[in-house]
C-alpha cells in the first residue's frame, strides 16, 4: 500500500509539474533575457553545439523561446558526428530536425575538420574552436552565443571543449556587445525528473534577480520529440526514453558567462 501511495504521489507531481510548464509557456516569461537592458530588438543568436542531435536533445526550449519571439537563431555544429561512420547521414538529419524547429536550413552550418572528430577521448583544440566560432560571428553579425557549460550536460568531452572554445573567444574578443549564455548542467536526479524540475529551475532563476540566470520554458514540448525523431540513426529506445524523462525537454536554465 505504501508503494502505491508513493507511485501515485510521484505521478501526481509529474502531472502538476507538466501543467505548470504548459501554463508558463503561454504567459510572458524571461522578459529581460534578450533585451540586454534595452527595449526589444531582434537578436542574431548563434547556438554552438558539438554534434548533430545536441540541438534537439538539450536546447529545444531555448530554440522555441527565441524563434517564437522573432529572434534570428542560427546553429553552428562543430562536427558531423562521424564516430560510427554515419557522419553524412547525421548531417542531413540535423537539417531535417532544424526544419522541424523552424530554423531555415541556410542558417545551419556543420564543420567537418580533421581535428574536430566526434568521440569520447577526442580532444578538440580550443584555439581552433575559437577561430572557427569567431569567423562565424563576424560573417553573420552575431551578438549572442548560447552553448554548453563546462560539464556539457552529459560530461561528453566534445561538449566541454565547445564550452572552452567559446570562453577562449569571449575572453580574447574586443566585441563588447557579444553576450554568451551557457546551458546549466544539473545532477542526475534533476536531469531525469522531466517537468518536475520546473520548481527548482524557477527558484534558482528567481534567486538571481539581476538577470544573470534565466529559466526558459519549452513553448512546444511536442516539437522536441518531432525534432529528435528526425535523427533517425540515433532515435533508439534509450534516447526516446531520455527525451521523455529529461528536464531539458521541458525547460532550459541558462547562465550568463561573465
Amino acid at each position: 500500500m505504501a508503494w502505491v501511495l508513493v507511485i501515485a504521489s510521484l505521478f501526481s507531481l509529474w502531472i502538476i509539474s507538466l501543467c505548470k510548464v504548459l501554463l508558463l509557456s503561454r504567459i510572458p516569461f524571461a522578459k529581460r533575457f534578450t533585451q540586454n537592458g534595452r527595449a526589444f530588438r531582434k537578436r542574431n543568436v548563434l547556438l554552438v553545439i558539438a554534434h548533430p542531435d545536441d540541438e534537439s536533445m538539450f536546447f529545444t526550449p531555448t530554440i522555441n523561446f527565441l524563434t517564437s519571439k522573432g529572434h534570428n537563431v542560427q546553429i553552428l555544429c562543430l562536427s558531423i558526428g562521424d564516430a560510427d561512420g554515419k557522419g553524412n547521414i547525421r548531417k542531413q538529419e540535423l537539417f531535417q530536425a532544424c526544419v522541424a524547429l523552424k530554423i531555415p536550413m541556410q542558417q545551419v552550418k556543420t564543420v567537418n575538420h580533421p581535428d574536430l572528430q566526434d568521440g569520447f577521448g577526442k580532444v578538440w583544440n580550443h584555439s581552433l574552436l575559437a577561430k572557427i566560432i569567431e569567423e562565424e560571428i563576424t560573417s553573420r553579425c552575431i551578438d549572442m552565443i548560447i552553448t554548453f557549460d563546462n560539464y556539457g550536460v552529459s560530461g561528453h568531452c566534445n561538449h566541454c571543449d565547445v564550452h572552452h572554445g567559446v570562453c577562449k573567444l569571449l575572453h580574447g574578443t574586443l566585441q563588447r556587445d557579444l553576450e554568451v549564455w551557457e546551458l546549466v548542467s544539473t545532477n542526475l536526479l534533476r536531469k531525469y525528473s522531466g517537468p518536475v524540475d520546473i520548481w527548482l529551475s524557477m527558484f534558482w532563476a528567481m534567486l538571481n534577480s539581476n538577470g544573470t540566470m534565466q529559466c526558459l520554458v519549452n513553448e512546444h514540448s511536442r516539437r522536441s520529440f518531432i525534432a529528435m525523431a528526425q535523427h533517425s540513426s540515433q532515435w533508439v529506445w534509450f534516447r526516446k526514453l531520455f527525451v521523455t524523462l529529461s528536464s531539458y525537454t521541458y525547460m532550459n536554465t541558462l547562465k550568463k558567462v561573465q
